[in-house]
């Protein structure tokens, strides 16, 4: 088998965020969440990183993160362009990407092997780095496409300034998913949470201990061939109903195969804490908890020498 690589979607703007989220510095080093990423990948074994980004992000990107580890990691670059398949063409106006389903179909003819998938602006945990290498360097296709997502617990995935998107996953006994729903607006209520679907006028609680998706996927080649069937399918039922922002998202993706009979996903449970900064004032949590990290020796202080 080709050895794993790690695919880092860090193409959104962070529209909630207010500014490119992705490259913010999150300690006195001037690390940026991904890097702290990379340095649980590299521990794990990969060896090459793919960073999906707009194309006029690119100096910033060399700048802040890829010209700083290129000593240690294989770095390359794919753009998500509003390019659509033949047939289709880009609404007068639309400016946003097509989502993660759209940006993983750019590594189609250039990731040749198995790969790992995340997001640029969330922190994982190191163990979620190690499960998923291991599963992808003894997992190849058979008669079933053989992916994998590292789940956490809701409540560890939440955040104190407003709303996330989550993907609420439900598992069979062996731990293989079944269904994933994509859920846009889930907010912390109390101790639990709660979605809503019609701007907040109704909320529908979710199961405490509820397993979800981080968008933290493994995946073999093949899910590259079947996102460019789907693709086109997504375009044609859902452009002309929301023309300026109908995203194409992985776990819908995911999802089709699944109710296909066409690929297994085994959930890697994680009991890690999730980071992130979805809102500008999530910031101070993630500086705090990589700053008490790095006091328990977990990280350098300087992670590239």
């Amino acid at each position: 088998m080709e050895k794993p690589v790690l695919v880092i979607m860090a193409a959104g703007m962070g529209s909630r965020y207010g500014g490119l989220k992705q490259i913010d510095p999150i300690d006195e080093q001037g690390h940026i969440i991904v890097d702290f990423s990379i340095y649980d990948a590299l521990l794990a074994g990969f060896e090459e990183v793919v960073f999906i980004i707009k194309r006029q992000n690119e100096a910033d990107f060399r700048e802040r993160i890829g010209d700083r580890i290129q000593k240690y990691i294989k770095v390359t670059y794919i753009y998500q362009d509003l390019m659509l398949p033949e047939g289709f063409s880009v609404p007068e106006g639309r400016v946003k990407p097509f989502g993660t389903g759209h940006a993983i179909l750019g590594c189609l003819g250039r990731v040749k092997g198995p790969f790992a998938v995340i997001n640029a602006d969330d922190f994982y945990g190191r163990n979620a780095f190690a499960s998923i290498y291991e599963y992808l360097c003894t997992h190849p296709d058979d008669e079933k496409y053989r992916y994998a997502m590292v789940g956490y617990i809701l409540e560890n995935t939440l955040t104190e300034n407003g709303h996330v998107a989550r993907g609420i996953c439900e598992t069979d006994s062996q731990g293989h998913l079944l269904e994933i729903t994509e859920r846009t607006r889930i907010e912390k209520k109390g101790d639990g949470a709660a979605y809503t679907e019609d701007d907040g006028a109704t909320w529908h609680d979710l199961p405490k201990g509820c397993t979800v998706s981080m968008n933290m996927w493994g995946f073999t080649q093949s899910v590259l061939e079947e996102l460019k069937v789907q693709f086109p399918r997504f375009l044609q039922e859902n452009l002309e109903k929301n023309p300026l922002k109908c995203e194409f998202y992985i776990p819908a993706a995911v999802g089709q195969l699944l109710e296909e009979g066409k690929a297994v996903v085994e959930v890697l449970p994680s009991s890690d804490r999730w980071y992130g900064v979805t809102y500008h004032e999530d910031k101070q949590m993630v500086v705090d908890a990589i700053a008490d990290m790095t006091r328990k020796g977990i990280y350098p202080e300087k992670l590239w020498r």
